[in-house]
């Protein structure tokens, strides 16, 4: 194998395929990113066998010649040595030739390494996927979808489950859920579907939907993606990504979020947010993110919080609006900064229905999300 092929498209492939390889893995080859060169140009891959990326690099792109392939061939490379390598060469072009030993040698300018290849042939291929189940969403609104619930998933490892997002489609809506049962992010969009597709109980580990979005660009390309029994493909240009789903059923949480509320308050989601932030200021080690709410008599809130061995803070909030009964209630004021953090509404609603028991936070302008949190018990 011997091609020539240009130094900045490369290091981007190589860093891409790289986030699917894990240093831990029992299997040797599975440790190294797989080159193969033909005709049509050079594909990169990297798997940990949980997740697989493939990255093509086609010979041209418009005007600009990427690749020069003068020997077909493969070879599988140290990913931990040969990314680095890479990402240091001098020149705008790398030279990449293989002997008969898997030896190869990598060259830039006057830089040259021999690195010592492992075979092809051991490397196992990527699962054919059936293109029966598909869907489209623009790159942009997939990255938005997965910062909006990925951060809810369980990292606890004790109910697997729990790890991943639910997804599931029904009439063209694709609903995404993730919860670590103590709170839940839900977040809906419309999806670009070729037939009458609908699915449920689809979970894709948070892990892979997290190292998804690093690779891929904010842009309004469309990413088509195909579901199977126990694997999902995100397709891009030039990109393919596959993760395995989780096994098992994930929790019907369509019954946990409440249908009525006993107090409404309508707030302005950056005073909310920095409120919290400096009631939980006095937490000592992000231990106690315990954060009490009450509602005062003029229609606003207070928000207090306690460390015992540190001291005591006290906020009044100005609501925006507020109807329905007193209350006074605890929560995790940290759970509720990552939520609010993705929320892209200036103002939010939350329907509370009563002192010990799940309340809602949704965004205003936008009835494409909400956020579910379980109250703290203080006493």
């Amino acid at each position: 194998m011997k091609f020539t092929i240009h130094r900045d498209q490369f290091v981007q492939s190589v860093q891409h395929v790289s986030k699917a390889i894990s240093s831990r893995t029992t299997i040797p080859v599975l440790t190294g990113i797989k080159l193969v060169a033909n005709e049509y140009g050079v594909t990169l891959t990297g798997s940990d066998s949980d997740i697989s990326i493939e990255s093509f690099i086609p010979k041209e792109d418009g005007d600009l010649q990427l690749v020069e392939v003068e020997d077909k061939g493969s070879i599988v490379l140290q990913a931990r040595f040969f990314s680095e390598i890479v990402k240091k060469l001098p020149e705008d072009t790398i030279d990449i030739h293989v002997t008969d030993q898997l030896v190869t040698t990598i060259k830039s300018g006057s830089s040259v390494f021999n690195l010592n290849g492992l075979d092809p042939e051991e490397y196992p291929r990527l699962p054919e996927i059936e293109e029966e189940n598909v869907f489209k969403l623009r790159t942009d609104l997939l990255k938005n979808i997965i910062r909006q619930t990925v951060f809810a998933v369980s990292t606890i490892e004790t109910r697997p489950i729990l790890t991943g997002v639910n997804w599931t489609i029904e009439d063209g809506l694709l609903t995404c859920t993730a919860t670590d049962s103590h709170r839940l992010a839900m977040r809906k969009a419309k999806v670009d579907t070729t037939n009458e597709l609908s699915f449920t109980n689809v979970v894709i580990p948070g892990k892979s939907l997290n190292e998804l979005s690093k690779i891929l660009d904010e842009n309004e390309e469309w990413v088509d993606i195909i579901v199977t029994d126990n694997q999902i493909l995100f397709k891009g240009k030039n990109l393919l990504f596959f993760s395995r789903l989780l096994d098992g059923n994930y929790p019907a949480t369509k019954n946990m979020i409440p249908t009525q509320s006993k107090t409404g308050v309508t707030l302005t989601t950056k005073l909310f947010m920095q409120a919290i932030e400096r009631a939980l200021l006095l937490s000592r080690d992000g231990k106690n993110n315990v954060v009490n709410l009450k509602t005062l008599g003029n229609g606003n809130i207070e928000i207090t919080s306690v460390t015992p061995e540190v001291g005591k803070v006290t906020e009044d909030i100005t609501t925006n609006s507020f109807n329905g009964e007193e209350l006074r209630i605890s929560f995790n004021g940290k759970n509720i900064i990552d939520a609010l953090k993705v929320i892209e509404s200036t103002e939010i609603m939350i329907d509370f229905t009563g002192a010990m028991s799940p309340f809602v936070i949704k965004p205003i302008e936008n009835d494409n999300m909400l956020h579910l949190f379980s109250p703290v018990r203080t006493y």
